[in-house]
């Protein structure tokens, strides 16, 4: 069978920490950086358990602001 493997790039700029992304995702990949701030003073959301992303995009769907695009690979 065959592993999908996801990724989450979030546009940082654009976020603005409203942490709906964080709560929607199933396996705990995203949180909201604890000390980094972007340019408008917002914190941002973050990959902290990459390695747990199954490219499902709940992350993406939620968001009000569309800064989150998630890629998934297929490894055989």
């Amino acid at each position: 069978m065959a592993k999908v493997i996801g990724t989450v790039v979030v546009d940082r700029e654009r976020c603005k920490g409203c942490d709906l992304c964080v709560v929607a995702c199933p396996c705990d990949v995203l949180s909201l950086a604890a000390k980094d701030v972007n340019d408008r003073g917002y914190h941002y959301a973050m990959m902290v358990n990459p390695e747990a992303c199954i490219g499902c995009a709940a992350c993406a769907t939620v968001c009000p602001d569309a800064c989150i695009e998630v890629y998934r690979l297929t490894q055989k």
